[in-house]
């Protein structure tokens, strides 16, 4: 039954994380009633306070928000210094770069019109027909007919490559499982004596960067952010307590994906916008291994 269900949601784990088109996908167990034992943490939601509030932001919470060139660009931002990434913070000389991608002005489905289309007139902060514009960080602020990003500024307004005006929802499942030897045992670090995880990772063909497929409930630090329109998602994480259910599954990356495997889990990850802090509270929730610093072990992630 479980492998019945996990195959018909991940569809032979065939993965892709699309930079142009943000797809809204189920958040998981939404769509799986049940879960068995070896399969498990059905609802396994994710969250942590890594979002800085409008008021200032945190030193490592919204950086690549800032980065130049922009993604699939040669666009680059509008400098904007730590202390006046908030929006508290007035800055009447603020000159933010305008760009919206072509693929995203084409008009695809996944995308809104620009706002000042008349035909436009998108409801923000609420469910706007089959689009959801609430962030899963409260009521953001329109200024001049736009949302501002709840963060801060970014040095560029307009959509980028986000298809929609203000929040950019996703929602994937993060599959994980024990390393194990050839019989079949669990394998532990050497050093913080914790079982290893492992978890299905992509690498991107953009940037090089390995990544996960899903994250956190809330804002992410995306390089593809804007002032105007900016990603958040939920992660739900599928653990195969056993490994007897995703051995029976081919890894498969997709058009935009170069190469997908299972990854080990610790600290020397390097990985995709803000996923490193997603996959460290798998590890907590977890109790898996982390970090050879045995300090940071005893303390507790």
């Amino acid at each position: 039954m479980a492998e019945r269900i996990l195959g018909k949601t991940l569809a032979t784990v065939s993965l892709s994380v699309a930079l142009a088109s943000v797809t809204v996908k189920s958040s998981g167990c939404c769509s799986i009633p049940a879960c068995r034992n070896t399969f498990s943490s059905c609802g396994f939601h994710l969250s942590s306070n890594i979002m800085s509030s409008s008021n200032g932001a945190k030193e490592n919470s919204h950086n690549k928000a800032r980065t130049s060139p922009y993604p699939g660009s040669k666009v680059q931002r509008s400098q904007v210094p730590n202390e006046k990434v908030g929006w508290f913070v007035e800055w009447q000389d603020y000159n933010p770069v305008e760009y919206t991608a072509v693929s995203v002005l084409a008009g695809p489905r996944w995308a809104d019109p620009q706002i000042s289309e008349s035909n436009f007139s998108p409801k923000f902060n609420e469910k706007d027909g089959h689009v959801e514009r609430k962030s899963q960080n409260g009521l953001y602020e329109i200024e001049n007919g736009r949302p501002r990003n709840p963060v801060g500024r970014t040095g560029l307004v307009g959509r980028g490559l986000l298809g929609r005006w203000g929040p950019n929802h996703a929602a994937d499942p993060i599959i994980t499982r024990w390393k194990r030897d050839g019989s079949g045992n669990k394998i532990t670090h050497p050093v913080s004596g914790k079982n290893i995880l492992q978890f299905v990772a992509i690498k991107r063909k953009d940037c090089g960067e390995w990544a996960i497929p899903g994250i956190y409930k809330g804002y992410v630090d995306d390089p593809r952010n804007t002032d105007n329109a900016w990603m958040e998602t939920e992660a739900v994480n599928y653990h195969d307590e056993t490994g007897e259910i995703m051995d029976n599954f081919t890894l498969e990356a997709g058009d935009d994906a170069g190469r997908v495997k299972w990854v080990d889990i610790s600290d020397q990850l390097q990985l995709y916008a803000s996923h490193s802090q997603f996959i460290k509270l798998v590890a907590e929730k977890r109790d898996a291994h982390w970090s050879e610093d045995s300090e940071m072990e005893c303390r507790g992630l």
